[in-house]
């Protein structure tokens, strides 16, 4: 498969089952409400973010932290696009992998474009102690990230 085409079906695919997931969300489940899918582990909680992945900066509620999030996000995926195209054909795992983060970037920047900040909803937890909540395209960054770095370590 080109690498354009893969590209083109990794970020439309992710970007697509945040969206809808996110606005599912929105529209049935009210903001901090929680629903209890495995006992005392995992939970579907409304929350909204105004910071980075996972909660990280999330009390600055300012007009320069959203523009700034908003101006890194495309300064990043700018810099994912060049590292993409100066891949080989061939090397479909770190294409996967930069796909993924571009995918996630799209999904949550869209999110602060149309809100102002993000829609998270997973809350993993072990009683009382929560992993902070976070989204599809938070998860298909982190994963990206992950392939991308092993690809890296383990290329001759």
């Amino acid at each position: 498969m080109k690498k354009k085409y893969l590209f083109v079906l990794i970020v439309f695919g992710i970007t697509f089952l945040d969206q809808i997931t996110k606005v599912y969300i929105e529209r049935t489940i009210g903001l901090y409400q929680n629903i209890e899918v495995i006992e005392n582990i995992f939970s579907i909680t409304h929350i909204r973010n105004k910071g980075v992945a996972f909660g990280l900066l999330s009390n600055n509620d300012s007009i320069f932290a959203l523009s700034f999030f908003i101006i890194a996000t495309l300064l990043a995926m700018t810099a994912i696009i060049f590292l993409y195209k100066n891949l080989p054909e061939r090397k479909y795992i770190p294409q996967i992998g930069l796909s993924m983060i571009f995918a996630g970037a799209v999904g949550n920047l869209i999110d602060r474009i149309r809100l102002g900040e993000v829609i998270d909803f997973l809350d993993f937890h072990w009683y009382e102690y929560h992993w902070p909540s976070f989204n599809l395209a938070d998860s298909s960054i982190t994963v990206g990230v992950i392939i991308f770095i092993l690809t890296l370590m383990y290329s001759r």
